[in-house]
């Protein structure tokens, strides 16, 4: 898969949650498996990262999910595998605030899920959220496309 810059829409969308974040004093942290660590390098990019930024788990492959993030084996495409994703990386790094991403990048379908199908969640004191989408395009296009949305999701739930 290609390596994919973040836009600007979701640099601003990081500047925006580091802002709030730091007024907050709270922490966030990702869990990511279709996206490979963009939204944590558009995260650590934004400013006083060191101060509201817990880190991240790339879980790509299936076996991860389970065994570091506690997810139920089982399909990982599904609204449930986001939100235990989030869930799991908000327990390991102790944050307050947790996104998590999994989907179908391409090139072809997986789990009978077409290309472009994702699935993101946000964990936050405030109660979770799941949200599934449908992107079109190449693999660099669905996550770019999923990142920022992922980031639209996390900038919403930090400003609750």
């Amino acid at each position: 898969m290609d390596h994919v810059q973040p836009d600007r829409d979701s640099a601003d969308d990081a500047a925006s949650i580091a802002d709030a974040l730091k007024r907050s004093g709270q922490t966030v942290a990702v869990a990511e498996s279709l996206t490979s660590g963009s939204i944590a390098s558009t995260l650590g990019a934004a400013e006083g990262a060191s101060e509201w930024f817990r880190g991240g788990v790339v879980a790509y492959s299936s076996e991860v999910k389970f065994g570091v993030l506690g997810v139920k084996p089982g399909p990982v495409v599904t609204a449930a595998c986001a939100k235990q994703m989030a869930l799991g990386v908000a327990e390991l790094t102790g944050a307050d605030f947790a996104l998590a991403v999994t989907g179908v990048g391409g090139p072809k379908p997986e789990e009978g899920k077409p290309v472009g199908t994702v699935f993101a969640a946000v964990t936050s004191p405030h109660g979770d959220r799941v949200e599934e989408c449908h992107f079109d395009g190449e693999p660099a296009e669905i996550v770019r496309a999923t990142t920022a949305h992922a980031l639209r999701m996390l900038a919403a739930a930090v400003q609750e």
